[in-house]
């Protein structure tokens, strides 16, 4: 039976592909045959290829099956906006048959698949839908990938209790430094850990530009998500 996980963050440009990388790799160090998808990217550049997303391309990456640049990423925009402005302007939808066909057409490929949103857990992906609202149609358990500075505590409690409104189990979250660790970062730790109502898969500290090129499964575990 293929597990399946959606990755979602406490806001943009909080390290999601860092640590969907880390997560991809540190199931296939216990023998997962994983592959990641991101479904809507915006944000991309034209190549010889075509248009391609540097998030998408780190899954493709590392995904430990073959997947075409397709299978990772099926609706691609050059703009780095939020997706249903940039979808309305091209004339291009995102709908909801689309993201499901290709996450099924992963399913038995791997028994590990995650998907990596866009932003954060309400962004839009029209004029009425959200990327939670798909995520609820598909019932996927949630990973929350926390930013710790100042200001996540807020975020990832918001998350968390939007995730739950939903009827969704969080199922864990990962602590992503994305800045070196300042005087506050360990009492930071401590509030996230005692309250959010699931368990921490790991911390990836700051490792600086092109984080998701490094080995990144080292700094998780998946025990408590075997657990569930």
């Amino acid at each position: 039976m293929t597990e399946r996980w959606f990755i979602t963050g406490t806001d943009t440009e909080v390290g999601k592909t860092v640590a969907s990388c880390a997560l991809l790799q540190a199931a296939a160090l216990v023998g997962y045959r994983t592959a990641g998808y991101k479904p809507v990217a915006s944000g991309s550049e034209m190549t010889q290829e075509g248009v391609r997303n540097s998030d998408a391309l780190a899954l493709q990456r590392h995904s430990s099956v073959a997947l075409r640049y397709e299978q990772v990423n099926p609706l691609t925009f050059l703009e780095p906006t939020s997706p249903h402005i940039v979808s309305q302007e091209e004339g291009r939808p995102i709908d909801f048959a689309t993201l499901s066909a290709g996450l099924a057409a992963l399913e038995p490929l791997a028994n590990w698949v995650q998907v990596e949103g866009a932003g954060g857990w309400f962004t839009p992906l029209s004029q009425t839908t959200t990327f939670a609202d798909w995520v609820v149609k598909e019932q996927l358990p949630v990973i929350l990938v926390v930013g710790v500075k100042l200001g996540c505590i807020n975020h990832a409690l918001l998350t968390a209790q939007a995730v739950a409104a939903a009827g969704l189990p969080l199922a864990g979250w990962i602590a992503n430094d994305v800045q070196p660790p300042g005087k506050r970062h360990q009492e930071y730790m401590a509030t996230l850990k005692r309250l959010l109502p699931a368990p921490c898969l790991g911390e990836i500290p700051w490792l600086g530009e092109r984080a998701e090129h490094q080995p990144l499964g080292r700094y998780l575990s998946l025990e408590a998500l075997k657990r569930r």
